[in-house]
């Protein structure tokens, strides 16, 4: 039989080694007998005594090794800012990747953990390009001040940020992204006091992770979302240590395991001996990590604001407040950036669908010159579609269509196009409609862009309008799909789905088309923009078709319509982000969000 390997890493020193031993051996007890298990333990000084302890947990299945890596560390010490950061044992599992090139994929465990489900489950997971897979750190979901200094310091959100305790790491991705370079990198520009190597692993890694069944690290902390008698892996985090408090939670489960180890009675003597002192000393050590959050949060020159001064493009820093502001005002149909000023587009100006040999001369060399400059940007990886799902509703439409697509970026309706390329449609035309100044006013290669790409512009003008709604039910009734904006306005990489306006779904009421829900996600690249901003990675969501219901009133339809769409965005955007769709907007402005805020 082919024996699975499974390489397992632990870091641990001499004196934190007998927790280790009893995280160690819960793990053997759980784990399937069908798999080859290797038990590392990183270290620079343990005990022979320990180490024979240690070697007796293991078996046929289960090789132990422990490996020392003072040469190492010795090796790259002179990249190194500090020496304390290569003291911890929690800087550790850094390293794992780069010293066992022979790994493709290891798990890391911290060692106050008790193991209750099938490692080789967990191992065998599929993570994908991720670069690991984890599970949500529940303190920075459920304390303020620790979500608060994520996302204003780290600047990872505090529904995106993973407990560093258990990670099943991609060793190829960490090697093929030089994540321990960029970790010393950060080093040496910034000094993270609160959880340490687990901001920077989250700074590195935002946006390349694979979440994890959260029963894999449940942590003993705050509120636990299921029966604690599911967890397939207990944390003991922070203060929260069985061998120092009794009554801990869930300390029963440790001592379980612990009662069947040669350490057990070592460990009740540290927990007899722990003092009062001690404990007051655990309570000052908790507020003061706490108030420490709270300090690097208001610093002026904390981390997420030092790099907005010194690397990132002061003009979107500034766009970036103003979507802060934006939303906390509930002014979610306000356009963020300037566009150029405008004049009304009247309607002697423009023919939307019946257009002359020359108009069609013009569209023919708008796309070819459109496509030419999409094709440069994605060659050079500054317009990046990693996937498009849901193909086979463009396919399956039998009519022409209303498609619309949350927007955030002035090139994101060109990755609606190649969506609807690939559904190899080319009997039916593709239409976008775009604002009255873009096609009036904007200036140059863009502005010839946005007269000629089959665009149908707004305008501001009672008549030229009637024009504009009469060509939309034309369009649709010859089969062609037209790209509608319903949130109206544009703000730069803002991932939630903002209101809907209602023109785009009384379009297709009055049409009888459905509308055909699109929702682009996003994640950071590895590449650099020029303005100091990782280029996003692009996943573009086809989504369901949403049929108008004949019998009701247009305005019904059309209503019906646009809370269905909303429905379906917000289910990709939390399925996707993993985040609960939720606005910062104050309670004097929700009225702005026209009932679509979510429940809290």
């Amino acid at each position: 039989m082919n024996e699975q390997i499974i390489p397992i890493f632990y870091a641990c020193d001499d004196a934190f080694v007998k927790f280790t031993i009893v995280s160690m051996h819960s793990l053997i007890r759980n784990a399937s007998k069908e798999h080859h298990y290797i038990l590392h333990i990183l270290h620079t000084e343990i005990s022979d005594e320990m180490k024979e302890m240690v070697y007796r947990l293991g078996s046929e299945n289960f090789e132990i090794r422990f490996i020392d890596v003072t040469n190492y560390l010795q090796s790259i010490s002179d990249k190194l800012p500090l020496r304390d950061y290569y003291s911890k044992t929690t800087y550790y599992r850094l390293f794992i990747a780069e010293m066992f090139p022979q790994y493709s994929k290891a798990l890391y465990l911290d060692s106050d953990t008790v193991i209750l489900g099938d490692v080789s489950e967990l191992y065998l997971t599929d993570i994908g390009d991720a670069y690991l897979g984890a599970c949500h750190e529940q303190v920075m979901v459920q304390m303020r001040e620790f979500g608060n200094y994520v996302e204003k310091v780290v600047g990872v959100s505090r529904y995106n940020f993973f407990n560093a305790g258990l990670m099943l790491i991609n060793c190829e991705r960490f090697r093929l992204h030089f994540v321990l370079d960029k970790f010393i990198d950060y080093l040496h520009y910034y000094n993270f006091v609160v959880t340490q190597d687990e901001d920077y692993l989250n700074l590195i890694c935002k946006d390349h992770v694979y979440w994890l069944d959260q029963r894999w690290n449940t942590e003993t902390f705050g509120n636990i979302a299921y029966p604690v008698e599911q967890a397939k892996m207990i944390h003991y985090i922070m203060t929260n240590k069985p061998w120092h408090y009794e009554g801990c939670r869930c300390g029963d489960v440790f001592w379980e395991y612990a009662k069947e180890t040669e350490v057990y009675e070592e460990l009740l003597k540290i927990r007899r001996n722990y003092t009062d002192e001690e404990k007051a000393r655990d309570k000052a050590s908790s507020e003061k990590l706490t108030q420490t959050a709270i300090n690097e949060t208001n610093r002026e020159d904390n981390f997420l604001n030092r790099i907005n001064r010194d690397k990132r493009d002061k003009d979107r820093v500034e766009i970036l407040h103003r979507i802060e502001q934006f939303e906390r005002e509930g002014r979610f149909d306000e356009d963020v950036e300037n566009d150029p000023p405008g004049r009304m587009l009247m309607p002697d100006e423009i023919e939307y669908v019946r257009k002359t040999k020359a108009e069609k001369l013009k569209t023919k060399v708008a796309f070819k010159m459109a496509h030419k400059f999409i094709d440069e940007l994605v060659e050079e990886k500054k317009f990046i579609i990693k996937e498009i799902k849901g193909v086979e509703y463009f396919k399956n439409l039998e009519c022409g269509a209303v498609i619309t697509c949350n927007h955030f970026n002035a090139f994101d309706s060109f990755a609606i196009q190649l969506a609807y390329e690939a559904a190899e449609q080319p009997n039916r035309n593709f239409w976008r409609v775009i604002r009255e100044g873009n096609y009036t006013s904007f200036p140059g290669f863009y502005g010839f862009l946005m007269r000629h790409c089959n665009t149908l512009p707004l305008s501001s003008n009672p008549a030229t309008m009637k024009k504009f709604y009469k060509a939309i039910s034309e369009l649709l009734q010859t089969g062609d799909y037209v790209l509608f904006y319903p949130e109206q306005s544009m703000w730069w990489n803002y991932r939630k789905p903002k209101p809907l306006k209602r023109g785009a779904f009384q379009c297709a009421a009055r049409g009888g088309a459905p509308v055909l829900p699109c929702f682009i996600t996003m994640k950071d690249s590895d590449i650099m923009g020029g303005d100091g901003f990782y280029i996003q990675e692009y996943t573009i969501h086809v989504l369901p078709p949403i049929y108008p219901e004949p019998g009701l009133p247009l305005r019904k339809q059309a209503e019906l319509m646009m809370q269905k769409n909303f429905e379906q965005w917000k289910e990709v955007y939390e399925t996707e982000y993993h985040i609960p769709l939720s606005y910062t907007t104050t309670d004097e402005n929700k009225a702005q969000l026209q009932g679509f805020m979510p429940e809290e």
